[in-house]
């Protein structure tokens, strides 16, 4: 048995700094969505078991974390992505929705797989969806509310690269290599593994499809083929060496990044195609510049999906962008607080009250912080039984306190009572009357 006091495998404890941090990624995400004008939804943390595996088969029951309520028939599982939930409650509003449909949501998901690094059993996933419409025009504003909030967090091209692909494109090439209808789900699985298998698997696996010799070559060439968007098609067609007429899919795609204005973040990868067997049309992920980490964000169009739900033929596109493989990312690239660390993305106080030198300033210490914090402002104090007043100062700096306000320094004066305010900041301080400080403080918050 593990100790007690730690967490279980493959999960996380969130102390201030760490939730700094995830609140800050789920902010950008949240803004990105608002500003492209989504909505945000959730759903319940568990489903009905049988939700997940009439999409993906009863293999992945052992990928899943699924219960029993004591007494009880029914089977949960914990849900472990957003997809199903999401077809789920759209099947039930039905036309009743507005077209198109769009909704992002952050919930925790949990998975019941090996962790490593990027990969924990409960992680926090951004899922941002387009129900209603499809074409180009809808894939690209859904991979624009990524690239969004990537920005946002201080990302750019030269960081990150959405590499594209459409799934048709790919079976058209494939098809005139020689793979059978039959064997195109296999096909898709080696592509998508590609990364993962050394050279010696990648080609044995390949001739388990047929593939050998010249042909072998041109699918390995299919699988490196990746040029930018901002390029023309034909730079594709040179680099997999086949017909215009397979990728004329793509062809559109680029007008509706360019469109966006994302084409520079965008590259053309034929080799990805996303493993599940649900996506129909565009795919997508989105890796770092020169990392080795797993996809930061990934997903396509999978129109068809609402209806495996009970729902009528309904077109939809959208991702799903974890926290984890991100969170790693921007601590990699210095974007995680800066120069203070994670603590650098804390709250920052707005002032920091000080009762040095006597009782009466003791006494005045905890109504002024109120009347703070009834002004709108965050205001902290000290709990520390020292009247000395550079230890105070110190506990204030750390706290990244804007102002400091010191009570017992100058109190009385003709004028009224007084409070000496410093800039923690600049270091400059200065007297100014009890009755106004509050004023004051909050012009400049």
């Amino acid at each position: 048995m593990p100790p007690l006091h730690q967490a279980p495998r493959g999960t996380r404890d969130f102390y201030p700094e760490d939730m700094a941090v995830r609140r800050h990624i789920e902010a950008a995400w949240r803004k990105a969505s608002i500003d492209h004008g989504f909505d945000e939804v959730d759903g319940p943390t568990f489903e009905h078991l049988d939700l997940y595996t009439v999409k993906s088969g009863e293999g992945i029951v052992n990928e899943l974390f699924s219960f029993r309520r004591a007494g009880g028939e029914s089977t949960y599982a914990l849900r472990p992505e957003f997809t199903p939930t999401l077809a789920r409650m759209v099947a039930a509003k039905g036309a009743s929705l507005p077209v198109p449909t769009k909704w992002f949501a952050i919930p925790s998901f949990f998975r019941a797989e090996r962790p490593q690094r990027g990969r924990l059993r409960e992680f926090f996933q951004w899922n941002v969806d387009v129900v209603g419409q499809g074409g180009a025009k809808a894939d690209a504003e859904v991979i624009a509310v990524a690239v969004g909030a990537l920005e946002r967090l201080g990302l750019g091209p030269g960081d990150v690269q959405v590499r594209l692909s459409h799934r048709r494109a790919v079976a058209n090439i494939l098809a005139r290599l020689g793979i059978a209808e039959d064997r195109l789900p296999a096909a898709f699985e080696l592509l998508d593994r590609r990364d993962k298998l050394e050279p010696e698997a990648f080609a044995r696996r390949s001739g388990e499809l047929g593939l050998a010799g010249d042909t072998l070559a041109r699918f390995d060439g299919l699988v490196r083929a990746t040029v930018p968007v901002s390029e023309s098609i034909e730079g594709l067609v040179r680099a997999a060496a086949i017909p215009e007429a397979d990728v004329i899919d793509l062809v559109e795609m680029r007008s509706a990044l360019e469109a966006v204005g994302i084409a520079d973040w965008c590259r053309y990868d034929l080799g990805i195609v996303r493993g599940l067997a649900y996506y129909t049309g565009t795919v997508f992920e989105i890796h770092a510049v020169g990392a080795v980490e797993r996809a930061v964000a990934g997903g396509g169009r999978y129109d068809g999906l609402i209806e495996l739900f009970g729902g009528a033929p309904t077109p939809a596109c959208g991702f799903g962008m974890g926290d984890v493989v991100l969170g790693l990312l921007l601590e990699e690239r210095g974007l995680l607080g800066g120069a203070d660390g994670h603590a650098g993305l804390l709250p920052r106080p707005d002032v920091f009250v000080i009762a040095a030198g006597s009782e009466a300033a003791e006494q005045l210490l905890l109504p002024l912080v109120t009347e703070f914090r009834r002004a709108g402002l965050h205001a902290r104090h000290t709990y520390r039984a020292t009247r000395n007043v550079g230890k105070l100062l110190g506990e204030a700096s750390r706290s990244r306190a804007r102002f400091a306000v010191i009570l017992g320094q100058e109190l009385e004066r003709p004028e009224g009572p007084q409070a000496m305010v410093k800039d923690l900041l600049s270091g400059a301080q200065r007297p100014v009357l009890l009755a106004s400080v509050v004023k004051e403080i909050a012009a400049t918050a």
